[in-house]
Formats: structure tokens, sequence, C-alpha cells
């Protein structure tokens, strides 16, 4: 159900420190660094056993609050989330696309619910 989580952080060189000590001892590590340039907005980093599962966002600007993203089955999942999320209220974050820059496969659409939490649908399949 959940795919994976992403938490803002004040000062995400910190922060990369912190959690790569801490949750070493888990087996877990960071596997992946997206740039604010490939998103448009933040820095993220991902930390995971492989694929991440808890991101940490850069909140130097303004933070939305917390980030969840939720699994769909395929893409029309991922677009019916997104249609019916705008539909109950929700604001627009990002419309169904294809995310290359975390992988080729990455289809994802994002929605803040009424509290102003980034909440996301996302496929990881071809099609």
């Amino acid at each position: 159900m959940i795919d994976h989580m992403s938490l803002p952080v004040a000062d995400l060189a910190r922060s990369r420190a912190f959690y790569a000590a801490a949750l070493k001892p888990l087996g877990i590590s960071l596997v992946m660094e997206v740039t604010a340039a490939e998103t448009g907005d933040k820095a993220h980093l991902g930390f995971g056993t492989g694929k991440p599962v808890l991101w940490l966002t850069d909140g130097s600007t303004p933070a939305s609050g917390v980030h969840v993203a939720l699994t769909a089955d395929n893409r029309a999942a991922v677009d019916a989330f997104h249609a019916a999320a705008l539909g109950a209220g929700g604001r627009d974050n990002g419309a169904p696309g294809l995310r290359p820059y975390y992988h080729p496969n990455y289809y994802a659409a994002f929605v803040y619910d009424p509290d102003g939490n980034n909440i996301e649908a996302v496929c990881h399949t071809p099609h």
C-alpha cells in the first residue's frame, strides 16, 4: 500500500549525515539523490534497501507537510486517483505523467489534501 514517504528537513546535509548513520544498523542506506534542477523544485535524498522508501526533502524553502506515496496497480489508476482527489477538493500538485528522473517507468500524480499534505499515487510498471 505505501510505496514511500517523505519528510521535510531544515538542513539536507545535516540530515543526510544523521540518517546515514542512524539507518546503517538497519541495513538502510542512501540509494538515490534527486537535485532541485531535476525536480524543478526541491532536492531529495532517498534511503532504502535497493529502492528508496524514505525520502528527505530540502525544507529550506516552504515545506508542504508530509509526503506519502501510495502504490497504484496501473497508470489508469493513477489517472483516476488524480481526478477523484481533485473532485473531492484536493489541489493539484502534479498531473499524471512520467517522472523519468526517478526511473523510466515512474508514472505518478500528486495532490495536496485539505491540510496541505502531498499525496501521490505511483505506478512503476511500463504500462
